[in-house]
């Protein structure tokens, strides 16, 4: 999904800056690739600082007036542990051996948090809301971030390409995983010590991609694709093959998308011998497996009358990467960007005829192309009018260059997707760099499999902290409120997965920010990231912290049967009440049959009452089960939302 010049730049320019010319490597001493200048790490807490040297090298590392010698080992790895430090001024790491020396400059002492998950977790400060205030006013220096490029391997790898440390200020912040940067802004403001931010994010992914893979092997569902992925990867003559392609085919890719472009846009051109696609629709899901390069769209429309001569708009969603507009043959607009939508205004003098003529030369360089996003926002439309839908069937080809170059040479198992393949790239490199915990914003790309991630999210929490051998804290997102809201009770898959991840909560030092009253209906991506950061730092603060702050909405724990009423018990239930003051809202009920019905739902005390008049016998309650529970309000003092959650577990 992302643009292909920033991938190919990133690995080709920065990801070679950063293993040759990074301040943590010096001719042939180098240290693990998290540590840098303007770093934090972990107060309090003994110090493991590793890397690479000459074999049988002798290194010294010295932090203030500490100093350590280590041997490097036969195969040049090396690893020492200093004495825990306190905040304090900025320091430097020294880092020494007869191959050359390291210093890193503008170290602090804080509080380290890891930021991971999909999209929702890398979403950026620039994207996410009131981003021209945000960072107008994003000056804390005592916050820092550091980005994990985004790869991924099918073996575990040592070290990870990253953005470097970058001290928090109007200049950089905007780069920052909102999320994590109010939770960061609320921690520093409470406890005025540094907090630095590890982000290793990739939107879109499962959490099968950022388990191990010897853990990962034990779960049933993923034993053979495991023992699959290990294989391959062992396979060494069938890697070497396949990155000489790969380089080979990296080097045709710019030629194929920026070459001159092909005249596939005036009116008259004749695309009667195209392909028919859906639009909007992932071109690698309709034909077109593994193809990056350029491939142009058409569509022909009929406009009333009354429209010709007027300002057109034309809307068409996101286009993944970038995109050339064309209407009745004149250019009218063009974005770079996977995730922005494109909106752009037709003059009056290209608005001629009721015979519209529409062309889109699409430039996509890595993961999915074409014309994608919501159907809904594939319009043309005049003001004061109902718009006419662009979504449907187009006209789509190739250009001559993208068809030669081919689709690039893939793996078996090489996507962001594979499991296994995001630990491995992203997160083994970190460990044992020392954290007090973990935020995570992941679930919507496992939405379907509530059921799995009932084993899957523990696993990877268990296994995480035997990796780093401390159970260090883990806090996580309940997946927000999203899709049109329902008029009637129906069985939700996100649900499923949003209880899935309650259920998590039994294992320790773990905590969920509920937020199912701040998403976004149309929206996978709500903008709204303060809130979403605050509420999990109100975790950290009370449970690492030990400051007197409340963290929680109600949480359901328990039911009773009173004859044609449910009376429900929670946890958190110190002030029970409906957020807008109105009656409570999306609770439902059913009996045996198993049908569920909206209940009306009072509060006496410390409990709901749940009755339907349709329901004389009941036997289940259910409180905001569905994607996008539109009016649940159930809350308590805190003003935090209620959990949702079921009594029965049909």
């Amino acid at each position: 999904m992302q643009f292909f010049q920033r991938v190919l730049f990133l690995f080709s320019v920065v990801g070679a800056f950063m293993f040759f010319s990074s301040p943590s490597i010096a001719d042939g001493l180098e240290l693990a690739s998290v540590f840098g200048d303007n770093m934090v790490i972990q107060r309090d807490a003994p110090i493991t600082v590793w890397g690479w040297a000459q074999p049988n090298e002798a290194v010294t590392v010295s932090l203030k007036d500490v100093r350590a010698t280590v041997n490097a080992g036969e195969d040049g790895s090396w690893r020492t542990v200093l004495p825990a430090i306190s905040v304090g001024d900025p320091f430097e790491i020294n880092v020494g051996s007869n191959s050359g020396s390291i210093e890193l400059r503008n170290v602090l002492a804080g509080e380290v948090w890891i930021c991971s998950g999909q999209s929702n977790m890398e979403w950026t400060v620039a994207k996410s809301g009131d981003p021209q205030n945000e960072i107008a006013n994003g000056d804390y220096p005592m916050i820092r971030h550091v980005k994990i490029y985004n790869t991924t391997k099918t073996s575990p790898q040592l070290r990870a390409a990253n953005t470097g440390w970058s001290v928090c200020s109007p200049q950089t912040v905007g780069d920052f995983t909102a999320v994590g940067y109010y939770f960061a802004r609320r921690l520093h403001k409470d406890l005025q010590v540094p907090i630095g931010l590890v982000n290793t994010t990739w939107g879109g992914t499962v959490v099968e991609a950022w388990i191990e893979g010897r853990v990962l092997r034990d779960h049933p569902d993923f034993t053979e694709v495991v023992k699959r992925i290990e294989a391959d990867a062992a396979d060494e003559e069938k890697a070497a093959k396949f990155s000489a392609q790969l380089q080979q085919w990296k080097k045709l890719l710019p030629a194929a998308a920026y070459g001159p472009a092909e005249a596939y846009h005036p009116t008259d051109f004749d695309d009667s011998d195209w392909k028919t696609i859906p639009v909007p629709a992932y071109w690698e899901n309709k034909g077109y497996k593994g193809v990056d390069g350029v491939g142009w769209y058409r569509r022909k429309v009929t406009i009333p009358q009354s429209w010709v001569g007027k300002p057109l708009t034309i809307s068409l969603g996101v286009i993944d990467d970038v995109d050339a507009t064309y209407v009745n043959g004149n250019k009218v607009g063009g974005t770079t960007g996977w995730d922005i939508e494109r909106v752009y205004e037709i003059d009056p003098s290209v608005n001629t005829t009721t015979d519209v003529s529409i062309a889109v030369r699409v430039i996509d360089g890595n993961g999915g192309g074409g014309m994608v996003g919501d159907r809904k926002k594939y319009t043309l439309s005049v003001a004061g009018e109902k718009p006419m839908s662009l979504a449907g069937r187009w006209k789509m080809r190739l250009e001559p260059a993208t068809e030669k170059l081919g689709p690039a040479p893939r793996r078996s198992y090489t996507g962001h997707n594979t499991p296994t393949g995001l630990f491995n790239a992203m997160v083994n490199p970190l460990i044992p760099f020392k954290a007090q915990g973990v935020i995570w914003y992941q679930g919507e790309s496992n939405g379907e499999r509530g059921k799995q991630y009932q084993t899957l999210f523990p696993m990877l929490i268990n296994n995480w902290r035997d990796k780093w051998q401390d159970e260090m804290s883990f806090y996580w997102v309940q997946l927000a409120n999203f899709q049109p809201a329902s008029d009637w009770p129906y069985d939700s898959k996100w649900a499923e997965l949003r209880e899935a991840q309650s259920m998590t909560l039994s294992l320790p030092k773990t905590g969920q920010a509920v937020i199912i009253d701040i998403g976004d209906a149309r929206n996978i991506h709500p903008k709204n990231k303060q809130d979403v950061g605050e509420r999990l730092a109100r975790h950290a603060l009370a449970k690492d912290y030990g400051k007197p702050i409340k963290f929680s909405g109600p949480f359901y724990k328990g039911f009773e049967v009173d004859g044609s009423k449910v009376r429900i018990s929670f946890d958190f239930d110190e002030g029970l009440r409906a957020r807008d003051g109105q009656p409570l809202k999306r609770f439902e009920i059913a009996g045996d049959d198993r049908k569920f019905h909206w209940a009306e739902a009072t509060i006496e005390g410390d409990e709901v009452v749940v009755t339907c008049e349709k329901v004389t016998a009941p036997v289940a309650v259910r409180y905001a089960w569905a994607e996008n529970p539109e009016g649940c309000n159930l809350t308590n003092e805190t003003g935090l939302p209620a959990s949702p959650f079921r009594t029965d577990s049909w």
